[in-house]
């Protein structure tokens, strides 16, 4: 079988720090954070008053009054940052092959704020008083099915969700389905906006979350020894993907290179992590295995790194056990720290920054890091400042619950 290589032309983002690369990239690099006091509704209840919430995006500036309707919080972001994505791609959407062009997105949750609403409804008015587009707005695959409406593409388009692992998974199934010929172009990545009064109880009671409430910004500090859970966050990553070969005969800007999926389970906690990173390594090893990278090709890895007190440490040990003596030679740091966590859409937004990454040779800082966690190994996080260095070869990790583990391998693009 003839496997084609694969390349990325297009990146779209949606989230805290802003809805654009010109803003987002500069963001990460400042470490400006972009966690603050909730003010989408009121949160005195809750033991959790801090979230990452889009604050720059006004639905009215990219839909009518009638499509805002048919479309969740979650899908309006989807779309948004499909839109940017091609736009940077210059995709000619007269010329393209719509049958050979499909939307993998991720969502981990998919609508709440619909389906908080429509109950709501159900509660108070009755059955009747429900809206019939309910179900079609809230539906995890939702958003892929509007892409694919928004752009008219005819080829294979789905949802993929594993919770955080979401947009990582869906990216890693549209490089399979573009590398053994099943379709040329695939707009990627993945949307959430769990962030509602149930999204926020439910992981709050699950003892999940920081409650950092009295210096929000300083809240989503992965690998710190004083971290105490994640910070929520929503928005959403597009990028586009598309063969060599596609994007070379239109003549496009390749941004850079996707050589390797790797995935694996752990199979042993609904929520928490195998203990010694069983999973987490074997999806690394199967990236580097699938790209023919060796483990001394990877110049950084964007770390999962939530700031959970479980998760963190993990995670460490687990690069230290694929890298070994090399690990300490490696720049290893979190965005989430920055933006915090947007739950089944992270995987997107941080591979759009790991290709920024490599195009600026620049690593982007783990924010908040004073005191680094022993129990992380030692590794370079890239503690509150940017490190430039060459970066020809990165990994983008993403851990779900449910013991989801992907791993995607990026490197620059040659020729």
């Amino acid at each position: 079988m003839n496997v084609r290589r694969v390349v990325i032309t297009g990146a779209g983002v949606v989230c805290p720090v802003g809805c654009s690369e010109e803003v987002v990239w500069p963001a990460i690099l400042e470490g400006r954070s972009g966690i603050g006091i909730i003010s989408s509704f009121d949160s005195a209840e809750f033991e959790v008053h801090i979230a990452g919430e889009v604050a720059d995006f006004d639905p009215l500036d990219h839909f009518t009054k009638r499509e805002l309707g048919r479309l969740d919080r979650f899908v309006q972001f989807a779309v948004v940052s499909a839109e940017s994505a091609v736009k940077q791609a210059g995709l000619d959407l007269e010329k393209m092959d719509h049958e050979r062009a499909g939307a993998f997105i991720g969502p981990g949750i998919g609508g709440l704020p619909e389906l908080e609403t429509q109950h709501s409804r159900l509660l108070n008015s009755g059955p009747r008083r429900v809206s019939p587009l309910m179900i079609p707005k809230l539906m995890t695959n939702a958003a892929a099915g509007q892409v694919a409406m928004k752009f008219g593409l005819h080829g294979p388009t789905m949802s993929v969700s594993s919770a955080c692992a979401s947009a990582s998974h869906a990216m890693g199934e549209a490089y399979n389905c573009i590398r053994y010929g099943t379709a040329d172009v695939v707009i990627c990545g993945g949307a959430e906006a769990a962030l509602t009064p149930t999204g926020l109880s439910g992981f709050q009671q699950a003892k999940a979350l920081s409650t950092r409430n009295d210096d929000p910004e300083a809240a989503s500090r992965p690998f710190d020894l004083n971290r105490d859970g994640f910070v929520m966050a929503e928005g959403a990553g597009s990028l586009v993907f598309e063969s060599l070969e596609h994007a070379r005969k239109r003549g496009a800007q390749i941004l850079a290179e996707i050589a390797g999926y790797g995935a694996s389970s752990d199979a042993y906690h609904i929520t928490l992590p195998e203990p010694d990173g069983k999973g987490a390594a074997l999806a690394m090893r199967n990236a580097l295995a699938d790209a023919k990278l060796a483990p001394e090709d990877i110049d950084y890895i964007n770390a999962h790194g939530t700031g959970t007190p479980a998760g963190d440490g993990v995670e460490a040990k687990a690069i230290c056990s694929v890298f070994g003596d090399h690990a300490k030679k490696l720049a290893v740091s979190s965005s989430k720290s920055v933006f915090g966590h947007l739950l089944g859409a992270s995987g997107a937004l941080e591979s759009a920054a790991c290709i920024w990454t490599m195009r600026d040779n620049v690593c982007p800082p783990t924010i908040n890091l004073d005191d680094a966690d022993p129990e992380c190994c030692g590794l370079n996080f890239v503690p509150h400042q940017p490190q430039e260095r060459q970066v020809d070869a990165v990994l983008n990790n993403s851990f779900g619950f449910g013991g989801h583990n992907v791993c995607l391998a990026f490197r620059k693009f040659t020729g």
